[in-house]
């Protein structure tokens, strides 16, 4: 039993928002804090548009943290968003530094900053004279190459960063090849913050032999392998499952899908989040390819239950 190990719950745009945490909280256990997709286009007049408000509602989910995350190379936006959080209660904002997709990275923002370190002094310096709200980051190795962390490590040194959560590929690989765990190690012994492990754990084993590499390491966040198994945390943890865990699954997906479509005024638009996150959980059935092709035919709310219901058959 590992219960002392710390599990996030990445942030995924398109997936983990409100909505998703709140049922996730509900039927699973063993994360102890969950970060929001990234926020952006946080206005100069400090006012939050209805669907943020919605997002940023919660700031423990059924006893679990959230830690709302901006992605900006603003300086100004990243301390307005600072202000509105604190004024709402929550203790801690996340810089996002690690996106690897082109259309954001090309922008300098994600990990497009990363080959940057004087721009990212530059915000740390104007952002920490003027907040006083925890602040911490999620990064990659680089964009271009493992090597800009080098340059950026004496720099986020300098600054009081309450952690630091570093996914340990470069922003050019998105998801692809595998993670660097060596240069994790290197890294982290560098860093006098707390640092997060965070990238390729989809099992158990996958948790113990990263666990027997850094036999030190206790914060760990976890993305696509919660999505695709919502019971990991609690298999890392030691922590009991359901008597049944197919029937628990099927009552989250249920309930997470009766959610989306009250929030939504039973929209048909929300049969797209379902897609999408079904990509994912796929993966905990036998045929992940015919789960998931079933799935993406759907073009109704009735098809869509009826899959649902075959599924589980």
């Amino acid at each position: 039993m590992n219960t002392a190990a710390k599990i996030s719950l990445a942030p995924f745009q398109g997936i983990t928002g409100q909505v998703f945490r709140t049922c996730y909280a509900k039927h699973f256990v063993g994360v102890d804090t969950m970060y929001t997709p990234y926020f952006a286009g946080i206005n100069h007049d400090f006012r939050l548009s209805e669907k943020k408000k919605i997002e940023l509602q919660s700031i423990i989910e059924n006893g679990i943290r959230v830690v709302p995350q901006i992605l900006s190379k603003d300086a100004g936006e990243i301390i307005r968003f600072a202000g509105i959080l604190k004024n709402l209660g929550f203790s801690e904002l996340n810089w996002n530094l690690g996106c690897p997709f082109p259309q954001v990275a090309n922008k300098k923002r994600g990990s497009g900053m990363l080959p940057y370190p004087a721009l990212v002094q530059e915000i740390f310096e104007h952002v920490f004279s003027e907040t006083d709200i925890a602040f911490s980051i999620k990064c990659r190795l680089g964009y271009f190459s493992p090597d800009e962390i080098d340059e950026l490590v004496p720099i986020f040194n300098r600054f009081p960063l309450h952690e630091v959560i570093i996914h340990p590929r470069i922003g050019k690989q998105l998801y692809t090849g595998t993670a660097d765990p060596e240069k994790f190690a290197m890294i982290e012994k560098q860093l006098q913050m707390p640092v997060v492990y965070n990238g390729d754990i989809f099992t158990k084993d996958d948790f113990d032999r990263l666990q027997k590499i850094f036999p030190s390491q206790n914060s760990w966040m976890i993305g696509r392998g919660i999505l695709s198994d919502p019971f990991l945390p609690a298999r890392i943890k030691g922590i009991d499952l359901p008597l049944n865990p197919v029937i628990h699954l099927r009552r989250f997906v249920d309930d997470l899908y009766i959610l989306y479509r009250k929030q939504s005024v039973d929209n048909l638009a929300i049969l797209g989040f379902m897609k999408e996150y079904w990509r994912y959980l796929s993966v905990s059935f036998p045929d992940p390819h015919k789960v998931s092709k079933k799935i993406k035919k759907t073009r109704s709310f009735d098809e869509y239950e009826d899959a649902v219901a075959e599924i589980f058959q």
